[in-house]
């Protein structure tokens, strides 16, 4: 496959997408410590708090949250058998009592407003955009609740071409750090904490998916889409080990003012 016929993952029917990470723990970067290192910036959760993980995918970090905090916690994804195996997973860790997965659209919420002291989204806002979803869920934070999201961001001024165009056809707001936590402060938060992610989360997550691949592609064996599907994610893996100086995973946590 030529440079100019890879694909991304945007280009493929979302059932592909969905079945793809249905098995995984977690369907984007990331592990318990670093969703541990985020709570601990959060201040004043009790019994009474609730936690709105948006775009949960099969909770990892939501179980997470629900181990480490008294708070009632709601997943929301957009896929129902992301949510069966949310709720699944909630049952097997015996949080079904305070942790509870719905299908809903991360753009139109199905939240009041200002319920919320806690909005968690690890590697799902940028389906929304960063800035948008920064305006768009700030109504459903109580005052002086927090959002703690991670974003993929620049950590230099100028990149490669190559990475450059790959980061800019998936997801033109990929921005650097400086000008993501402005996004943030003008969304109406105070920066509370912004750190890099560390390499690992990545090599983990880029490893895990080594047999999975294999696994898909004997399922579907002979099917062209689920070939092309797999070599654009063996290509991210690719670019990220190549470029990994230049990009990565930022946890960025704010507190409504």
């Amino acid at each position: 496959m030529s440079n100019n016929e890879k694909h991304t993952i945007h280009d493929f029917d979302l059932n592909i997408i969905y079945e793809y990470f249905s098995s995984t723990e977690r369907q984007g970067p990331g592990n318990i410590d670093e969703t541990l290192k985020a709570l601990s910036f959060i201040d004043g959760l009790t019994e009474k708090s609730k936690i709105a993980d948006i775009g949960c995918g099969t909770g990892g970090q939501t179980m997470v949250l629900g181990a480490h905090t008294p708070c009632e916690i709601i997943g929301i994804d957009a896929w129902h058998g992301f949510i069966d195996q949310f709720n699944q997973n909630a049952q097997n860790k015996n949080l079904q009592d305070k942790v509870k997965g719905i299908v809903g659209n991360m753009e139109n919420l199905p939240f009041q407003e200002e319920e919320f002291d806690l909005i968690w989204s690890e590697g799902a806002i940028y389906h929304m955009g960063f800035e948008k979803g920064l305006k768009k869920w700030r109504k459903f934070l109580k005052q002086g609740g927090y959002i703690a999201v991670t974003e993929n961001t620049w950590f230099t001024e100028e990149r490669p071409a190559e990475i450059q165009n790959f980061w800019q056809e998936i997801y033109p707001e990929i921005d650097t750090i400086p000008n993501k936590v402005a996004q943030m402060q003008k969304a109406g938060y105070l920066p509370i904490a912004t750190y890099i992610l560390p390499e690992k989360i990545w090599t983990d997550y880029y490893s895990s998916q080594i047999l999975k691949r294999e696994s898909f592609l004997k399922k579907y064996n002979g099917n062209k889409t689920v070939e092309e599907f797999v070599a654009s994610q063996q290509y991210e893996a690719e670019l990220y080990y190549k470029y990994k100086a230049y990009y990565g995973y930022m946890f960025y946590i704010g507190k409504k003012i």
